[in-house]
């Protein structure tokens, strides 16, 4: 290991005392042998993938700039015998490690990045670690560290019980921009895929049925004329009146919008001085809604607003696509095998100060918001849904789920009724309560991936879903042909 990364990963050790999983699996369900040495290593494994949570939930990096996060995932799979390219898709951060070779290939999804100005210690209170600084308020150094330890897993059974097939464990910057994976499908970066399986970190247990938001990221720039503001007014034009003027516009057309439909935006960069007319002015936007064809439908609307703004304030606009991200094509088929897999392997027991912990997180949204809560932390495999509706978030999955057969899981990490992007999930996904949920998924993961190695009549009953899904779907993007990802998320 690279010194740097041995000198922080003397900085956190977690003992087994206190990552006791449920008794009451379902005894119906029979795991095979390599499904219980994936288990077993996972549990034999559990140190050094607690750790690399803890490492990656100190590093703390927002998306495109996870150096040290991609480093040290790349350091345990090398270690571990993987096989790795780096910089994918002409992204630094993205990676690819392999074990095994022929058919099938399967894939899970690692993610590393965390939030700006979301920094957090370890407490049932907000108390920033650094004020201002990035936290993971999404979970990803769960996530990463759970998609090691799945792949640990199943690599140590497929060489214990002789299985065929390759193994990949895909490193994806940028997934809170919905960068990542978008870029590297573009680059066929997931092509030869049979199955792509992936995680999250929530509050709840299930597995993944439905789909989610389809997403466009993209940055209006207007240029205009500096002028002192109270001198000479009539000598400029302004930037920022454009900017304003387009967020009016925008907020017009909502009323006319499918009510799935979402825009939110922010001003990067609003001008220098008051009284100076602002010359360059950005306004950065997601458009949002359940299907592709809307968002593009959506977005040009916006182009249009855009346009309108520039001619009345007399500047000009240029427009930066960062991203153009699809919605999850679900898979029914491997939406059941992971349900019955999160059962067969059973949730994690929450000790009382577990539930402190989370009840304590709770009380802010209680007296903030009102909010009720059932339970502190969700210790049950949710149903199945019969019917899947898109989630109301969006994620660069959905790009990969245009491409090849996709499913996934999430278990509960957070407290109960935690809201997504907030200082509760970053102290909670490296408290107790994290690890025990970032162990079920790493395990769920892993039996799921040998029961497919092991079924080849599952892998082909997912593709057929896949090809009938997909009859009438033809995957476009508003990303120009050629262009590299960007070097920063801002």
């Amino acid at each position: 290991m690279k010194p740097f990364l041995a000198l922080i990963f003397s900085l956190w050790f977690t003992t087994a005392d206190h990552l006791a999983f449920a008794d009451d699996r379902d005894s119906t369900r029979q795991l095979s042998a390599a499904q219980q040495t994936a288990i077993r290593t996972v549990d034999s494994q559990h140190d050094l993938i607690l750790q690399a949570n803890r490492m990656i939930w100190n590093f703390a990096e927002v998306g495109l700039q996870e150096k040290h996060s991609a480093a040290l995932l790349v350091s345990h799979l090398k270690d571990a015998g993987f096989t790795i390219r780096e910089g994918l898709a002409g992204m630094p951060t993205a990676f690819v490690a392999e074990f095994g070779s022929g058919k099938p290939v399967i894939g899970i999804l690692a993610e590393y990045d965390a939030l700006p100005g979301l920094s957090q210690k370890v407490t049932p209170y907000q108390e920033p670690l650094e004020k201002d600084a990035p936290g993971h308020g999404c979970g990803h150094s769960g996530l990463g560290s759970g998609a090691l330890g799945a792949v640990l897993a199943t690599k140590a059974a497929m060489e214990a019980h002789q299985i065929p097939g390759t193994i990949r464990l895909y490193g994806t910057p940028a997934e809170e921009t919905v960068i990542g994976k978008v870029y590297m499908t573009l680059a066929g970066v997931f092509d030869d895929l049979d199955i792509c399986l992936h995680w999250h970190p929530s509050t709840r247990n299930q597995a993944w049925a439905g789909s989610s938001k389809a997403l466009i990221s993209a940055k209006f720039t207007f240029n205009g004329t500096a002028a002192h503001a109270s001198g000479s007014p009539e000598s400029g034009r302004s930037a920022l009146d454009a900017v304003e003027l387009m967020n009016v516009g925008v907020n017009y057309m909502r009323e006319h919008l499918k009510e799935d439909a979402r825009m939110h935006y922010v001003i990067t960069n609003g001008g220098g001085a008051p009284n100076v007319v602002p010359p360059e002015a950005t306004v950065w936007y997601f458009v949002r809604a359940d299907n592709h064809e809307d968002v593009t439908r959506n977005f040009q609307w916006l182009q249009d607003i855009s346009e309108g703004a520039a001619k009345m304030t007399r500047t000009k606009v240029k427009m930066q696509i960062d991203t153009d991200c699809h919605e999850i094509i679900q898979n029914r088929v491997l939406a059941e095998i992971i349900d019955r897999n999160l059962r067969a392997v059973g949730p994690p027991k929450f000790t009382e100060s577990d539930q402190a912990f989370a009840r304590r997180i709770q009380g802010p949204l209680m007296e903030q918001f009102g909010s009720q809560f059932r339970v502190a932390i969700e210790d049950t495999v949710e149903p199945l849904a019969k019917s899947s509706s898109p989630s109301k978030g969006s994620t660069d999955v959905g790009d990969i789920s245009w491409r090849v057969p996709t499913g996934g899981l999430r278990t509960a990490c957070f407290a109960a009724g935690s809201p997504g992007h907030s200082w509760q999930n970053v102290a909670a996904i490296a408290s107790p309560i994290g690890e025990k949920g970032i162990l079920y998924g790493a395990k769920s993961l892993a039996v799921t991936a040998i029961e497919l190695f092991q079924n080849p009549d599952q892998i082909a009953a997912a593709k057929a879903e896949f090809e009938e899904r997909m009859k009438n779907r033809k995957y476009t993007t508003l990303i120009p042909k050629g262009q590299k990802p960007p070097k920063t998320i801002r």
